[in-house]
């Protein structure tokens, strides 16, 4: 029995207080404590929507709660990395490499509004909604203000040199065969001719040189070399070609993790992964110091008191874990199971991503770190090293494919960050189907709760429960629960079939439900 997973489902669920919408009674969930657990089944667990904090698990009641809560996946294996999750790399290479400590000039100097900083906090990565129509009305001034010319006349427009300068328009110019006799400094005063000599052609009258193309911004001749080089690409996909030019492909998340540093960095870091249950020794090793990590944070970042952050606090939400630990001569070396990923910056612990890892995924926990870290966005960074580390164990064990961040909550916009990360997906509340997120953030905008599934005639087979095979385990002897029913004066039909609806088939015919 030792290898069985046993829990102790509570009947029932009432209103509580939202940790996102601050309501004090609207968020109802469905509970159990899990006394342990196979690998497999909490993660078939997980693909129904549940999640555990320490060795109990919820699932929030999606059509009643305040903020519904989606479980979201990425496929680790086509990650596509946004512009901003590239520059949070650069950042802490950056930082490793030379000591620096931002990338301002990088953020100034871009025209996307993916290129902006993204917080570490637990917000959008993208920028608010004032930055993004700045950027915009700069974006639209940029683009009326580039250079058109007349490659007929020979003759360049640009409004905002004109206006700059208060010189005449291009239309008012003439054209070229005519300005033979035109003097450059014509119905100019003499201190406006010192302060523009430097724009006056250097053989006044002859006009722009034939035999040479026109003069163009570097914009402009940004945007013609990307359009003739996609022009080029789309052309070699058509004849089944594909362009190998290592400049011109895109680095992988491994490139930009592993960017080779000077022979003297400035910084060094080092990721460990520790065991954390059981303990190994060397997670009570450093005990003391990732627990002094978690209070600072959570007092900092969270405004927890000092009080709510002791060390049982801590062992009960982020140690104790209900897995069992298992290896596979398939699976991953570390094998299965809980794990604390430890990221160590010149020999001192800086920040710590809790994990769990199970036969199809890696699922994230939790991450605590120093806020006085705050400026590298080790948020988005520790993300991008668990996807990677989702990869290398995909190498080991090739089940291993997906990277679970636990909850999406459309509705609550700090939590809408974690849609940043593509492909992503967003389990189906009813069928417990997965589907891809920009095709289910269209619903979310049009209520906070969806069904996802558009076939109408899907159902969840999962979800059909069957008493013969739900299997409790009552006075130590594991039994159907339909024996149970005839031993048992009052039994627990309502209980027993709300738990094993919400489980599904596949948990409730493998673990033990507790019955006294």
């Amino acid at each position: 029995m030792s290898d069985r997973s046993i829990v102790e489902y509570f009947s029932g669920h009432e209103g509580h207080r939202c940790g996102y919408c601050k309501s004090e009674t609207t968020s109802y969930s469905n509970g159990m404590w899990v006394h342990m657990i196979a690998v497999e089944d909490y993660q078939n667990l997980i693909d129904r929507g549940w999640r555990r904090s320490g060795k109990y698990c919820y699932k929030p009641a999606m059509e009643i709660t305040c903020c519904p809560q989606y479980t979201i996946k990425c496929d680790c294996k086509a990650i596509k990395l946004t512009t901003s999750q590239k520059k949070v790399l650069k950042k802490m290479h950056n930082f490793l490499a030379y000591g620096r400590k931002s990338m301002q000039s990088d953020i100034k100097s871009s025209n996307s509004l993916d290129d902006v900083k993204s917080t570490d906090e637990p917000i959008s990565d993208f920028p608010d909604s004032e930055l993004v129509s700045k950027m915009a009305e700069r974006t639209e001034k940029d683009i009326k203000n580039i250079t058109v010319w007349n490659k007929n006349e020979g003759i360049a427009s640009c409004s905002s040199f004109v206006e700059s300068s208060h010189l005449k328009p291009a239309s008012s110019l003439k054209r070229k065969d005519d300005m033979d006799d035109v003097h450059p400094y014509q119905g100019t005063t003499k201190s406006e001719k010192q302060k523009y000599s430097k724009f006056r052609n250097p053989r006044p009258g002859l006009g722009p040189d034939p035999t040479k193309p026109f003069c163009k911004k570097a914009k402009a001749l940004r945007r013609e070399k990307k359009q003739e080089k996609l022009r080029n690409k789309l052309k070699g996909e058509g004849h089944g070609m594909k362009d190998h030019n290592p400049v011109n492909e895109s680095k992988s998340l491994e490139d930009l993790l592993n960017a080779p540093l000077p022979e003297n960095p400035a910084h060094r870091l080092e990721v460990r992964l520790v065991r954390s249950s059981p303990l190994s020794s060397e997670f009570k090793q450093d005990f003391k110091i990732t627990h002094g990590i978690f209070k600072k944070y959570q007092m900092v970042i969270h405004k927890e008191k000092e009080s709510d952050c002791d060390q049982k606090s801590f062992s009960e939400f982020l140690i104790t874990s209900p897995l069992q630990v298992e290896t596979k001569p398939n699976g991953p070396s570390c094998g299965y199971g809980s794990f604390h990923q430890q990221y160590w910056l010149d020999g001192k612990l800086i920040a710590v991503g809790v994990l769990d890892i199970l036969p199809s995924c890696v699922s994230s926990v939790y991450l605590y770190y120093d806020p006085d870290y705050s400026f590298l966005s080790l948020g988005t960074y520790a993300a991008l090293r668990e996807i990677a580390f989702c990869r290398e164990l995909h190498q080991e064990a090739p089940s291993i494919c997906y990277y679970y961040m636990g909850f999406y909550i459309h509705s609550c916009p700090k939590m809408k960050y974690k849609g940043n990360y593509y492909p992503s997906f967003l389990l189906c509340p009813e069928t417990y189907t997965w589907h891809p997120i920009e095709k289910c953030t269209p619903k979310l905008d049009v209520s906070k709760y969806s069904r996802f599934e558009e076939d109408g005639t899907k159902e969840d087979n999962d979800g059909v429960v069957n008493y013969e095979e739900i299997l409790v385990l009552y006075k130590f002897k594991i039994m159907p629960y339909s024996f149970y029913r005839r031993i048992r004066v009052t039994a627990d039909d309502d209980e027993v079939h709300q738990y094993a609806k919400l489980v599904g088939k596949k948990c409730y015919s493998n673990i033990l439900l507790y019955r006294d």
